[in-house]
């Protein structure tokens, strides 16, 4: 970032100053900073102002905060995080609520801008081409410019496209929202583009590529085809959108839905075609449930085979200590001494399937009675509940846990006979840092290191954020080809996904398919960033992310005559029972308003700049 800020600070920095006084004095160079003609004029400087395009990525959804809290898929424990004004409907021009760095429109701007001074900078390079380093440094721009507009796009709607860096000499600075359709456009353009100039380009991990070129390009036009951008469909869904007087700055007006889910399914085809991705999907039966959880693990640890999954994604080194790499002390569980920060709600547990494909009922007493056994195998892989077997604990925590299972509810012991209630060391009446501890009874295990070696209070993993994987590019081929009526290729590539998780093949038709895909896509992409844009642009919020939450209560009481003295998960010793319950109210009272189709616009920027229109229902 001192490179970057360097770098920007010397584009606006005059070499000298035409003045009287002595030529060598007004004429040194200082020593902190280098003038736009130094760096454009060497292509290792020029390297580096590309490479700080990337930073806008932040650690991509690694954050202590995480998307996912806004969605059905968890709830942030601690409050005064404005993650409520979200999830409560409350976010307002001037309070939009918690807006991470990675979509705040004054960030993307920024980044845009820098992508703009690169690409004009580079249009006529000063430095040789060699080993074709312009045409390389010219795609990743492209491409970086195409990735914060896209997340501009898709989390505010149609935005003023600028294409130039303003400079001062600009008159005028001001500029309206483009249409939803010119942003695609503009944006498609940008990746056609960085693919062309990439193509063949072998670069470092964590670098745009021809591969993730084309895999954002299906995530935008997947993304152009669904409910919410085709604004007649979307009037019928939200009234917001019924009574927006500018539709067209939030999805298309005119057109044919069919091409665009033709262009949406070719563009994933695109990317499923490449080769060197894919994990395990030459499958043509499942696998066991111990090998599904593995898959599982590997595809989310990118290890093992897992790697193959992964298109672009923000890595880490544990030198650096970025937060990237402590979302096991983030999201871990506090009998651990981490924070349980995002903690899954039972919406989501309960959306894991049984092992032979059946739906899990809590109105069935065999599922009642123990509703973590023959569930969905990447349900083990990504979700902590009671009894799972996790890490070591601390030396001082040990000889009350010897087992090293997650404990999240209340059991009877009785230590020399004497019966006493023993609260789970993972839970908010825990001996060890209770004030940590998950209100829903579960914990995030997706994305953390299970090593012993890393001790997720004070160690940094290096587990990768995806923000592109080949399973995405999976999922957006099998949606378009169900709307498209193709359900005998839907099905073949959804079953792919679902062999290789060690679950049975999925063979309804129809709205029961399209009811199947989306279940599955919610499952396999948990905790990604995805779940928050596709019940939207489904456009069935009210039914999934306005949902009050639920949270398990689990006890378990001795059987006749047995002793317990330090407690451990174990059905031949206890009778448990669980309870779903529903989040307190005064920690979360979820309610879904139209208006959160699209964040706002800030006031602040309504008040900059006179052309924008805000979005609807604000």
């Amino acid at each position: 970032m001192k490179m970057y800020k360097k770098i920007i600070i010397s584009l606006f920095t005059v070499s000298f100053f035409a003045t009287g006084c002595n030529d060598d004095f007004v004429n040194t160079t200082p020593l902190d900073q280098l003038s736009q003609e130094v760096v454009w004029g060497d292509a290792s400087l020029a390297e580096a102002f590309v490479s700080e395009l990337y930073g806008g990525l932040g650690v991509g959804g690694f954050n202590e905060q995480m998307l996912a809290s806004l969605t059905d898929e968890a709830i942030f424990t601690h409050p005064g995080r404005n993650i409520t004004t979200h999830t409560e409907g409350r976010i307002n021009p001037a309070d939009p609520g918690w807006i991470n760095g990675t979509l705040s429109w004054v960030n993307m701007y920024q980044r845009i801008r820098a992508a703009n001074l690169a690409l004009e900078n580079l249009a006529a390079p000063k430095f040789p081409n060699t080993n074709n380093i312009v045409d390389r440094l010219i795609g990743e721009s492209k491409f970086m410019r195409a990735y914060y507009y896209h997340q501009l796009l898709r989390y505010y709607g149609g935005v003023p496209i600028v294409d130039k860096a303003f400079s001062l000499n600009d008159s005028d600075f001001l500029g309206a929202r483009n249409t939803y359709e010119e942003c695609v456009n503009f944006i498609i353009k940008d990746l056609d583009e960085a693919a062309t100039k990439l193509d063949g380009k072998s670069l470092q991990k964590g670098r745009a590529t021809k591969a993730a070129a084309l895999a954002l390009k299906s995530r935008v036009l997947i993304y152009a085809a669904s409910d919410m951008a085709d604004i007649p469909t979307a009037k019928v869904k939200s009234k917001a959108l019924a009574s927006y007087a500018t539709p067209q700055l939030v999805g298309y007006v005119s057109g044919s839905r069919a091409d665009r889910w033709q262009k949406a399914k070719a563009a994933a085809k695109a990317v499923l075609d490449l080769s060197g991705f894919g994990f395990q999907t030459n499958l043509t039966a499942p696998v066991s449930a111990e090998v599904g959880t593995a898959n599982y693990m590997n595809q989310s640890l990118s290890q093992n085979g897992g790697q193959s999954e992964m298109i672009f994604g923000r890595y880490f080194i544990p030198t650096k200590n970025e937060d990237g790499g402590r979302i096991g002390l983030f999201n871990g569980p506090n009998g651990y001494n981490n924070w349980a920060g995002n903690t899954p709600i039972q919406e989501l547990v309960d959306d894991y399937e049984m092992m032979d494909g059946s739906k899990f009922d809590w109105s069935k007493p065999e599922h009642a009675s123990n509703p973590y056994a023959n569930r969905d195998p990447r349900m083990k892989a990504t979700i902590m509940y009671e009894g799972s077997p996790w890490k070591p604990r601390s030396a001082s925590a040990a000889p009350l846990d010897p087992a090293n299972q997650i404990q999240t509810g209340e059991y009877e012991v009785n230590p020399g006979g004497v019966k006493k209630t023993h609260f789970g060391l993972d839970t908010r009446k825990s001996t060890i840092e209770d004030w940590n501890g998950s209100y829903t009874g579960y914990y995030m295990r997706k994305f953390t290191n299970p090593s012993p070696a890393i001790v997720d209070q004070n160690s940094w993993q290096q587990i990768p954020w995806p923000f592109l994987r080949y399973t995405e590019a999976i999922f957006n081929y099998v949606e378009a080809c169900i709307e498209l009526g193709e359900e005998t290729e839907a099905k073949t590539w959804l079953n792919k996904v679902r062999f290789r998780a060690g679950m049975p093949a999925i063979t309804e038709t129809g709205t029961a398919l399209r009811d199947r895909y989306r279940n599955e896509r919610r499952v396999e992409m948990v905790f990604e960033e995805q779940r928050y844009h596709d019940a939207r642009r489904w456009m069935i919020p009210a039914q999934t992310l306005g949902r009050k939450a639920s949270i398990i209560n689990v006890k378990g009481t001795l059987k006749p005559g047995k002793t317990v003295a330090v407690y451990k998960y174990d059905p031949e010793n206890y009778n448990y029972s669980y309870t779903v319950g529903k989040i307190d109210p005064g920690k979360e009272n979820r309610n879904w308003d139209d208006k959160i189709y699209f964040l706002p616009i800030h006031r602040d920027e309504i008040n900059r700049n006179n052309k924008l229109i805000q979005n609807p229902g604000y």
